[in-house]
């Protein structure tokens, strides 16, 4: 990966002390959104990676709660040619859907799948902008794994190091594209 294509996505980040409450430091990838040269770096080097780490791959699956890993997964599976899955909050998705409860820093969330998404033994990578505790990413690999799925890989543009969300995930391998104490 060259450190000038990185650097121009990580140029992008923009730090904003303070939200949403006091002592957070919030990475908002809003400006790398905006910029179509530094999306398209951002995307070019997420499929590099994919390309280079797994030769074959089902499904991208996307959490589509307060994310915006909706955003990055569909241009992410068009580029390599696959299907994109949603993962949504309770009660967004029409038909029969699994669900799993997951705990947030101030309460509890629930997200849910269509329960045709994906097949058992579909190969999925699940994709977010953000790791942060690694709760709703845990939650979205329960998911995929009620489904019997085989996910691969959770891949996200940010981790948050002093949080180890990644922690949580145990034994699936994680991807993060930049990393912030």
């Amino acid at each position: 990966m060259s450190e000038e294509r990185l650097g121009r996505v990580r140029d992008r980040v923009r730090p904003f002390p303070d939200f949403p409450v006091p002592g957070v430091l919030f990475r908002d990838i809003s400006p790398l959104l905006k910029d179509p040269a530094a999306f398209r770096t951002l995307i070019d080097l997420l499929e590099d990676h994919l390309r280079a780490s797994f030769p074959k791959i089902d499904f991208i699956a996307g959490e589509c709660l307060d994310s915006r890993g909706f955003l990055i997964g569909p241009p992410l599976a068009q580029r390599l040619g696959i299907g994109f899955v949603l993962i949504r909050k309770k009660g967004k998705l029409p038909g029969p859907t699994e669900s799993v409860s997951y705990a947030l820093e101030y309460g509890k969330a629930e997200l849910e799948i269509q329960s045709d998404a994906v097949e058992p033994g579909q190969k999925v990578v699940i994709v977010d902008d953000l790791l942060a505790t690694g709760g709703t990413m845990c939650a979205a690999c329960e998911l995929m794994k009620r489904l019997k799925a085989e996910v691969l890989e959770c891949l996200v543009i940010i981790e948050l190091k002093l949080l180890k969300g990644s922690e949580k995930l145990k034994s699936i391998p994680f991807y993060s594209l930049l990393q912030y104490d």
